[in-house]
């Protein structure tokens, strides 16, 4: 996905869009044809133009003509056809192409798959779960990673500089000793406290 239409704006048929793209000045690109989702028909850029007053862009199409034409498009997410090996700098992957792939320390313990991932700042931090340290994060640096290589499959992380700690098990430990039962009263005793006097029963 690149863009989200919001809104239309003015007569022609200009829509107002949420840029989901990191490039979004090669991607409304004059003449670049972008497809609503799950639609086959093209929709060709005929103009488009940051917004000066607030975020998003602003595009016309060469086959949506009018406003009403336009009002159409109100909340569609927009697909532009792209090949990862022209349209990417060596090093750079999307990232679907990162969620799904396994994460193994440089002894080669599994630690996990990638479940998602999100931005802070300048730098993308992987979401990692399914393995012995449970769900933990991991910055997208090379003070972290040792390998990245998503298209086969492989990512290889220091697990000493990210610091982890395995989770701890829910098993019981079996040499740990285990606190005596309390006697159940009966329905009958229930509600009725016993004298100050009377010695506690002993355990069972």
């Amino acid at each position: 996905m690149v863009a989200l239409v919001r809104g239309v704006h003015g007569l022609e048929g200009a829509v107002r869009v949420e840029v989901l793209t990191d490039r979004p000045e090669n991607r409304f690109v004059v003449g670049t044809t972008l497809y609503r989702e799950g639609d086959g028909r093209p929709l060709t850029i005929a103009t488009a133009e940051a917004v000066a007053d607030g975020p998003g862009w602003r595009i016309r199409f060469r086959e949506v003509a009018t406003r009403d034409g336009a009002d159409g498009l109100r909340g569609a997410y927009l697909e532009s056809v792209v090949r990862p090996d022209e349209d990417l700098a060596r090093g750079s992957y999307y990232w679907h192409e990162v969620i799904g792939c396994a994460v193994r320390g440089v002894d080669g313990a599994e630690l996990g798959t990638v479940k998602d991932i999100y931005r802070i700042g300048e730098t993308e931090v992987f979401t990692v779960d399914g393995g012995p340290y449970g769900s933990f994060d991991l910055p997208a640096v090379r003070a972290f990673i040792r390998i990245f290589a998503p298209r086969r499959g492989e990512i290889v992380v220091d697990v000493e500089s990210l610091d982890l700690r395995p989770r701890r098990s829910r098993e019981p430990d079996p040499d740990r000793p285990k606190a005596p039962r309390r006697r159940t009263r009966s329905k009958a005793a229930a509600g009725k406290a016993a004298p100050p006097e009377t010695p506690p029963a002993p355990d069972g």
